[in-house]
C-alpha cells in the first residue's frame, strides 16, 4: 500500500541520500527528495529554503553540510514545523576528541548535531557510517581508481568499507520501523581491507588497479596540480588521518544488528557494479 504521507529526504541526489529515496519509493513511501539541485530545493547555506522543504513531513533523513554544518537549526527547525523523527546520517569518531590528528574534536559538526537531536523531543537515530565502498567508484577516490592507481597517504592501514546500499537499509529502517529511536548504530563492511587489497578486489573484478603508497606531501601536491586548491587538499589529508593511523580498521555491528544479516563485501559491491 502506498504511504501519501512525504519522507523528507535531505541530500537526496547525494550518495546515500539518493539511495534512501530510492528504497523508499521501493517500498511504496511518498519521497520529497530536497537538495540544492532537486525540484524540491533545500540549500543548507539558504534557511529560507528550509520550511518549505519541512512542511507537510513527519519524518526526515538528514544528510548534514560538512562544510557548513548548520544540523542544530535544522533540528530546531524540524521542531518547528511538526517534524517528529529524524534519523541523521553522521560519521564514525564523531564522539573521540583526539580523532583528527592534534586537533580538537570535541565540537565538530557531526558531534554538534548529534547532540542537538538528543537534547530534542523528537524521535531519533544516529548512523554512524566508516568510509565509504562507494568512495572508490564514485567519490572520492574514483579519480584515482580510473587513473589505475591508488596514490594515498594511508600506507598499510585497513579499513573495514561499509557499502553505502548498507547504510541506506539501515536508514530506512530507522524512518520507517519502530524499535530504533534513541540508537546509534555504527556501520562497517565485514572485514577490514588494506589498499593493497581493494586494490586486488578491482583487479580481479576487471578494473585493473595498483596502490603504491605517499606521503601526505606528495598527496597534497598532486591534488594540487590536478587542479585542487591547496586548502581543500589539505583537508582531504586531514580527513585521511583516522585512517592512516589505523582508526578505522576496528569492525561495528550496526548492519547486523539491524537488518539481521552480514554487511557486504567489497567483492558483492564490484559485482553488483558490473
Amino acid at each position: 500500500m502506498t504511504n501519501t504521507e512525504p519522507i523528507l529526504v535531505i541530500g537526496g541526489t547525494g550518495t546515500t541520500g539518493r539511495r534512501v529515496a530510492h528504497l523508499l519509493r521501493e517500498a511504496g513511501h511518498t519521497v520529497r527528495a530536497a537538495s540544492r539541485t532537486a525540484p524540491h530545493r533545500f540549500d543548507w547555506t539558504d534557511p529560507a529554503t528550509w520550511n518549505a522543504a519541512l512542511d507537510g513531513v513527519r519524518t526526515a533523513y538528514v544528510v548534514p553540510n560538512d562544510a557548513d554544518p548548520r544540523t542544530p537549526d535544522l533540528v530546531a527547525a524540524a521542531r518547528d514545523r511538526g517534524l517528529e523523527r529524524l534519523v541523521l546520517l553522521s560519521a564514525r569518531g564523531a564522539d573521540v576528541p583526539d580523532y583528527y590528528s592534534d586537533r580538537p574534536n570535541t565540537d565538530n559538526g557531526h558531534l554538534r548535531g548529534e547532540k542537538a537531536l538528543a537534547d530534542s523531543d523528537l524521535e531519533w537515530t544516529v548512523v554512524r557510517p566508516t568510509w565509504f565502498t562507494q568512495n572508490f567508484t564514485e567519490g572520492f577516490f574514483a579519480p584515482l581508481v580510473t587513473a589505475g592507481d591508488l596514490r594515498l597517504p594511508v600506507h598499510d592501514a585497513a579499513c573495514p568499507y561499509v557499502d553505502t546500499d548498507d547504510i541506506a537499509e539501515v536508514a530506512v529502517a530507522a524512518l520507517t520501523r519502530d524499535g530504533h529511536q534513541g540508537r546509534t548504530y555504527e556501520l562497517s563492511g565485514p572485514r577490514p581491507l588494506t589498499l593493497d587489497e581493494v586494490a586486488a578486489a578491482f583487479t580481479a573484478a576487471g578494473t585493473p588497479l595498483t596502490h603504491t603508497p605517499v606521503t601526505v606531501e606528495e598527496f597534497v601536491a598532486e591534488r594540487v596540480a590536478d587542479g585542487i586548491p591547496e586548502e581543500v587538499a589539505l583537508i582531504w589529508a586531514d580527513v585521511l588521518g583516522p585512517l592512516a593511523r589505523g582508526r578505522e580498521s576496528h569492525l561495528s555491528t550496526g548492519v547486523e544488528e539491524v537488518l539481521g544479516r552480514p554487511p557486504r563485501t567489497l567483492t558483492e559491491t564490484l559485482t553488483r557494479r558490473g
